[in-house]
C-alpha cells in the first residue's frame, strides 16, 4: 500500500470538502493505519457532526455493490452496541412489514457486541446466507424481502474492519450501516444506541436525500423503539411526536429484560414462535416498531393503527409463510 494522504485535524468541524476526501482516502487506503486510527477516535472524542457523517456515508455509498429494489422498499434496522443484548426485533419487524405487502431490504451482519445478530439468527432459522446474499436481488423483487450481507457489499470495510477492532470503542462507522443499505432505500426505520445524536443523525439523513424516515433511540439507550417507556424520536420528511411511548399504539409496557435474547438458536426459537403467534413482552415490541415502519411506508394511519395491521398479519400465518418461503428460496 502506498500511503500518500494526510487526514485533517479533526479538532473542529470538517467541512464538506475535507471530509469527503479524508474518507475517500480512508477508504481507499491511501492512509496509515495509525493515522486512521488517531484520526477516528479523536473525531469520536469531539463528537462527529451530521456534515462529517453524510460524507462518510456518501464515501461508502460509492463503494459500494449495489441491487436495484422495487420502489417504496424500506429498510428497518439498528446501529447496534447498545448493550441490551435483546431478541432480534428488527429482524422480526422485517418479516412482519414484508409481509404486509411493504418491501423490505434489511441490511445486516453477524453479531458485533450482541450474542446474535441477524445473520446469526436467520441462518439459525434455516436460511442459507450465502444463497440469500447472492438472491438478494431477486427475493427482494419477487418475494419483497431480501438480507443485504453487509460485508458482501461493502468490500471497502474489509480494511477498516480490524482498525476499528483495534481503537475499541465506538466511532463514526458505527453508525454508517444504515446509511449505506446496498438497495439505496430512501425510507427508513433507524435505531440509534446514542439518544443525544438523534438529531445529528437525522440531519445526515437529510443531507443524505432521505426521502421518509424516523431516528429512534429509547431513553434507556435502546437501538430501537422501547417497550419499556419513552423513546425519543426525530422525523425525517413526516410529521411525528418527538417522544412516543408504548400506549400510543394501544400497547402494555414491559421491562427491557423481558426481551433479553441469548444465542442464535434461542433467537431463533423466540422469532419462530412469535411468527406463529405467540403473546408477550417480544410480539408487543415488535408490533411497536412494524407500526411505526408502516408509517414510514406511508401504509399505516398512526401508530395504533400500525400495531393492528401488523398483529393482523402475524396472527393470519402470513410472516410465518414468508418466512418459509425465503428459506426455500434461497
Amino acid at each position: 500500500m502506498t500511503v500518500t494522504t494526510l487526514l485533517p485535524d479533526p479538532s473542529t468541524p470538517l467541512s464538506h470538502e475535507s471530509a469527503a476526501e479524508a474518507f475517500a482516502a480512508i477508504l481507499d487506503g491511501t492512509v496509515s493505519d495509525d493515522a486512521i486510527a488517531t484520526f477516528l477516535t479523536d473525531l469520536a472524542i469531539r463528537g462527529e457532526t451530521s456534515i462529517e457523517i453524510a460524507e462518510a456515508a456518501r464515501a461508502l455509498r460509492h463503494r459500494m455493490i449495489p441491487i436495484n429494489g422495487p420502489a417504496g422498499a424500506i429498510d428497518v434496522c439498528g446501529t447496534g452496541g447498545d448493550g441490551h443484548h435483546t431478541l432480534n426485533v428488527s429482524t422480526a419487524v422485517s418479516l412482519v412489514v414484508a409481509a404486509s405487502g411493504v418491501p423490505v431490504a434489511k441490511h445486516g451482519n453477524r453479531a458485533a457486541s450482541s450474542k446474535a445478530g441477524a445473520a446469526d439468527t436467520l441462518e439459525a432459522l434455516g436460511l442459507d446466507m450465502g444463497a440469500a446474499g447472492a438472491l438478494a436481488e431477486s427475493t427482494l423483487n419477487d418475494i419483497g424481502i431480501a438480507f443485504l450481507f453487509a460485508a458482501n457489499h461493502h468490500p471497502a470495510m474489509k480494511r477498516i474492519t480490524p482498525i476499528r477492532q483495534r481503537i475499541g470503542r465506538r466511532t463514526i462507522f458505527n453508525l454508517m450501516g444504515p446509511l449505506a443499505n446496498p438497495a439505496r432505500t430512501t425510507r427508513q426505520l433507524i435505531g440509534i444506541a446514542r439518544p443525544d445524536y438523534a438529531t445529528v443523525y437525522a440531519e445526515a439523513m437529510e443531507l443524505l436525500g432521505a426521502e421518509t424516515a424516523l431516528i429512534v433511540s429509547g431513553e434507556e439507550g435502546l437501538d430501537e423503539i422501547s417497550g419499556a417507556g419513552p423513546t425519543i424520536v426525530v422525523p425525517v420528511g413526516m410529521a411525528m411526536a418527538d417522544r412516543i411511548v408504548p400506549e400510543d399504539a394501544g400497547l402494555t409496557r414491559h421491562p427491557i429484560s423481558a426481551i433479553r435474547g441469548g444465542d442464535a438458536v434461542h433467537n431463533a426459537a423466540a422469532l419462530r414462535a412469535l411468527l406463529r403467534g405467540e403473546k408477550g413482552p417480544y410480539r408487543d415490541a415488535v408490533l411497536l416498531n412494524a407500526a411505526a415502519a408502516l408509517l414510514i411506508a406511508d401504509t399505516a394511519t398512526d401508530l395504533r393503527d400500525g400495531a393492528e395491521r401488523a398483529a393482523e398479519v402475524i396472527d393470519s400465518g402470513a410472516a410465518d409463510r414468508l418466512l418459509d418461503q425465503w428459506i426455500a428460496y434461497a
